[in-house]
Formats: C-alpha cells, sequence, structure tokens
C-alpha cells in the first residue's frame, strides 16, 4: 500500500507568506497549492465577521442608519486627508460608489459587500471609486481583500450632517440617463418604496418615519447594549421610558454591533412633537446609565421581556 508523502513545513513565518493565484504552488514552501494552504486562512480572514465595523467613527450611528433605516438621505464625507466625498443611503441599480461626472466620489450605505467588514468594504469602493474616470460608477463591491478601512481613511472625529431627502432626484446629478438606461427605471422603483422619514434635530442618529397609517422613532444608541438593556428596564419601571401620552416602546434590534430602539408614536405626531420628549429621554437615559447599583427583581423581570423582543439584522 502506497503511503501519502508527509508534508513539508513552512520555511517562512505565516505573516510573511505574499499572496499569489490560488493554484500557484504556496511561497510558505509546504509544497500545497496556496488555495489549500495560507490561501485558505486568508479567505477565512477576509470572510470574518466584524461585529462592529464602524466603532471609533464619530459617525457611527448615522452610519448605521443610512445603511439600514433610512430610504434616501445624504451627507458630506470628510475624509483624513482634508478632501471631500458625499456618503448615500443609496444609488442607482445597487452601485457601491461612483465617480460623478461633475467630479464628485458618492459612496452608497445599503450595499451587501463581499467581505464581513462593511467598513473594509465601504472603503474599498470609496477608494474604487476615486480611480475611475468622472461619470463612471463602481459596478460591483467584490470581496476587496485587505486593505485600509473607512477608519484609515476618514477624519474620525467628525460626525455626520445628515440631509433626508424626499425622493432620488440628486441620482440625477451629473449622471447621463441616456447612457445609463438603467437609471430611471431604478429610480422610479426606489422613489415608489420611499418611506416618508425626518431625522430629529435633538439628539444624534434618531428618525421619525410613516409607515403606512403608524409613526415611529427608531434610534441607533451608541452605548454597550447590556447597559442600555438594564438602564431601558429601569426606565420602563418608573414608566419613563416613553415619548410623551401614546406612545411606547415597542423593542430593538442590533445592526453593525450597535442597539436600534423603537417607538410607537401617538397617532398622528410628527418629527417637531417628539423632539423636546427625545432629548428629555436622552437625558434621563444617561443619567440611569450612570447608576452603579444592581437591578431589582421587578427590574430584572422587566429586562427579560426586553431582551425577548429583540431580533440581530447585519
Amino acid at each position: 500500500m502506497s503511503k501519502r508523502a508527509p508534508k513539508q513545513q513552512s520555511t517562512i513565518d505565516d505573516a510573511d507568506v505574499p499572496v499569489v493565484a490560488p493554484r500557484e504552488p504556496c511561497p510558505c514552501g509546504s509544497g500545497r497549492r496556496y488555495k489549500a494552504c495560507h490561501g485558505r486562512t486568508a479567505a477565512r480572514a477576509e470572510t470574518a465577521l466584524v461585529a462592529r465595523p464602524f466603532e471609533g467613527l464619530a459617525a457611527e450611528c448615522d452610519l448605521i442608519a443610512m445603511a439600514i433605516l433610512v430610504p434616501s438621505a445624504s451627507s458630506p464625507l470628510k475624509l483624513a486627508d482634508g478632501t471631500e466625498a458625499t456618503v448615500v443611503t443609496l444609488l442607482p441599480v445597487a452601485w457601491p460608489a461612483l465617480h460623478r461626472a461633475d467630479g464628485q466620489i458618492l459612496l452608497g450605505m445599503q450595499i451587501q459587500g463581499g467581505s464581513g467588514d462593511a467598513s473594509r468594504d465601504a472603503a474599498a469602493a470609496l477608494l474604487a471609486a476615486t480611480e475611475l474616470p468622472a461619470g463612471s460608477p463602481v459596478l460591483d463591491a467584490g470581496r476587496p481583500g485587505p486593505g485600509p478601512r473607512l477608519q484609515d481613511i476618514l477624519a474620525v472625529d467628525e460626525p455626520l450632517d445628515v440631509t433626508v431627502h424626499e425622493d432620488f432626484a440628486y441620482w440625477l446629478d451629473g449622471v447621463d440617463v441616456e447612457d445609463n438606461p438603467g437609471i430611471a427605471e431604478s429610480l422610479e422603483r426606489a422613489n415608489e418604496a420611499i418611506v416618508p422619514t425626518v431625522r430629529l434635530s435633538s439628539v444624534v442618529a434618531a428618525y421619525w418615519c410613516r409607515i403606512g397609517t403608524k409613526e415611529h422613532l427608531r434610534w441607533v444608541l451608541p452605548e454597550d447594549e447590556e447597559k442600555l438593556l438594564d438602564a431601558f428596564a429601569r426606565l420602563q419601571v418608573k414608566g419613563e421610558l416613553g415619548l410623551g401620552p401614546g406612545t411606547r416602546y415597542i423593542g430593538s434590534f442590533r445592526s453593525h454591533g450597535l442597539l436600534v430602539a423603537v417607538w410607537d408614536l401617538a397617532p398622528g405626531d410628527e418629527a417637531d412633537d417628539v423632539e423636546d420628549a427625545a432629548s428629555e429621554l436622552r437625558e434621563r437615559l444617561t443619567k440611569t446609565l450612570a447608576e452603579p447599583r444592581d437591578l431589582t427583581n421587578e427590574e430584572r423581570r422587566v429586562r427579560d421581556g426586553l431582551t425577548g423582543r429583540q431580533i440581530t439584522l447585519r
């Protein structure tokens, strides 16, 4: 019976193994193809999920809101080198990024990237757009491979100045519709699906919306989830988790590592009607988060109920 030849030992450190084509011999000297040796480790690393991809950015909460909550919005995006781009919720035909004819770079947040790191996917799309001729879109996010993240190329201390739009008319600025016949159809479909949305001005990353005949507030919060749920339970027991008469906290979901809390509002409430209440709740929440004591038995029971109403979104 023939015996399988023993595997050769790598002759260089893992960290020093260069990337080569999948079917080429692995540069480590093992005698195996790259895809079956160090390429397999590299592929796993490229797709490993980063649970909180925008951590460390002052714009974290609003970036998450633009990625999952807001239909149509835009904001200037300041880069570390002093230049500016524009981040938007969605681009035509779900392009990851666009180098407009006027020279402006647009980055779309509502795309499915190729890696497990939404920050690396977004940075790759943004940088790819800068390399294209004006008037050209980045057609496919793909898998970016090792490279910079948004934290490496943005001014990390700069928050977003989000403008919510009623439609996607900004798509047409600098875009030749005749050369891109899919844009008009994509624009029509996107406009039909828009949910009326307003960003509150009194707090960060809280968005009023009307879905059908019901009004809601959806709020991306930056604090640790476990501490938030403790604070929510304390406020709920005291009857202080609402946003005024006729409102109620209905639950939360996780996205990109943060908690997004959701309230039902009183019928007919507009964004202006909950500005003061949201600001006051933010003050109560900040104070409650600072409380060092353990939860009471009643608060723990309420917390269990709040936890049972959570789901996770990417």
